[in-house]
């Protein structure tokens, strides 16, 4: 009536958000973190003060673009290959590649 699995199936363990606890590490994940959020807004903004709307609009797409391209390099760069296809967010991002490779022993 039912079948038997024959094959087991495993669940990869997950390696955790790494904790970084030095105060050096916490700020430069937060610099970090800022930056990959905040920088296309800024830069859309600045654009659209000294040039023009249209400008700003352009500039919109493209550091949407940038951003994307530099978040998916740090991305890749630090968190294991195993989890790369999970969702992180701009926090997680930061605080993996702060952990990984600028604080290595301090985290």
């Amino acid at each position: 009536m039912f079948q038997e699995n024959t094959q087991q199936e495993y669940i990869e363990l997950l390696e955790p958000t790494p904790k970084l606890y030095s105060k050096k590490c916490k700020f430069m994940a937060f610099g970090l973190r800022l930056f990959l959020k905040y920088t296309t807004i800024l830069v859309t903004l600045v654009v659209w003060f000294f040039y023009d709307f249209f400008l700003a609009a352009l500039a919109l797409v493209l550091t949407f673009i940038i951003m994307g391209i530099v978040r998916s390099k740090l991305r890749n760069s630090s968190i294991p290959y195993t989890q790369r296809e999970y969702p992180y967010t701009d926090a997680a991002i930061a605080e993996w590649y702060t952990a990984k490779e600028l604080c290595f022993g301090d985290t």
